[in-house]
């Protein structure tokens, strides 16, 4: 049996009346688009490998075909098992063969049942103990990984793919150039499993509750969704690691709001533990105050802004004082 992909897309789709007058500026648009595509793959291409198999798992429809009857039959790919293969592209392991990690099984199509059984590599199998990867500190990673609630619970089912998944992975915290993006890619991990039944059941049997109804004790609930990773209320800062994996039980979460809100607030040693993001981005933490861009009340302060505070509450204090006393010398 062999496995070929076919693609149909009827000409008339590209054809509407209503789209003929942006003829011209869509296809200037797609020809930038694929001249920037093609420079990034060809300045990181893919590997012959992982293009075969992207050739079926890169698409939601792939074709069978009957070697001995000769007849063929499309079938509808698992959602589950389709790679993205831009988000591929854009992500750390994109060099990589798929082989590296899955089982070599995989060359052989039909792929046997046994292979979902197969152990894939984890990451301290290429990362650990290796110089190259020092500086991320991946066995200290492991060690607060081991600790978290997480592990303890469900056991060797949680692996750092669980969270970071493999095909995708990019190195946002340090490489973003706005805390927002952080933020944004950090808490779609935890909505990953956290906001989808069928992922969560995947690890637990106990019932899911919604997020909501479990924060209904915070305020602004929103805001804090949207502006703060989930990890810095529910982890264990650890100043030594860019950022904490030891995920801690939802009654030593953090619910005391001048933990954050205040000068010294525990965002320093984590959010905000990026201090190169402000030297990318030419932004100083004025220039975030002023933009609103994931300002936190009580945790930005400006030393200079606070200084001239003072110094206005005073002349004006001044002025009221001396104001009512020259009124009582003229009564």
């Amino acid at each position: 049996m062999r496995v070929h992909f076919l693609t149909e897309v009827h000409p008339s789709y590209f054809i509407q009346n209503h789209m003929l007058n942006r003829i011209p500026v869509l296809f200037i648009l797609v020809l930038l688009t694929c001249g920037w595509n093609s420079a990034g793959q060809e300045n990181n291409p893919l590997k012959e490998g992982a293009k075969a198999c992207l050739r079926c798992h890169g698409e939601p429809v792939y074709t069978l075909i009957n070697s001995f009857t000769d007849q063929s039959q499309k079938k509808m790919m698992n959602p589950y098992l389709i790679i993205d293969s831009v988000k591929f592209h854009q992500g750390v392991h994109r060099t990589f063969n798929c082989t590296d990690c899955h089982d070599s099984g995989y060359e052989t199509y039909p792929h046997s049942a046994d292979l979902k059984m197969m152990p894939m590599a984890n990451c301290l199998d290429c990362h650990g103990g290796d110089d190259t990867y020092a500086k991320y500190q991946f066995e200290r990673i492991d060690e607060e990984f081991i600790k978290s609630i997480h592990v303890q619970h469900v056991g060797d089912k949680f692996t750092c793919s669980s969270c970071h998944d493999q095909h995708y992975y990019q190195s946002v915290a340090r490489n973003a150039s706005s805390v927002q993006e952080i933020v944004d890619y950090n808490n779609e991990m935890c909505k990953d499993c956290h906001g989808s039944t069928a992922k969560y059941r995947l690890l637990t049997d106990k019932m899911q509750r919604p997020l909501n109804e479990i924060h209904d004790w915070l305020p602004n609930q929103q805001l804090h969704f949207d502006n703060v990773r989930c990890i810095e209320c529910h982890t264990q800062v650890t100043d030594t690691l860019m950022v904490s994996h030891n995920i801690l039980a939802k009654e030593q979460a953090r619910k005391n709001c001048s933990e954050c809100h205040s000068a010294n607030s525990v965002l320093r040693a984590s959010l905000y533990k990026y201090e190169n993001l402000q030297s990318r981005s030419g932004k100083g933490t004025l220039n975030a105050v002023i933009q609103n861009e994931s300002y936190i009340i009580g945790a930005n302060q400006v030393p200079a802004l606070k200084i001239l505070s003072i110094i206005f509450l005073v002349l004006a204090l001044a002025g009221i004082f001396t104001h009512s006393f020259f009124r009582f010398l003229k009564k």
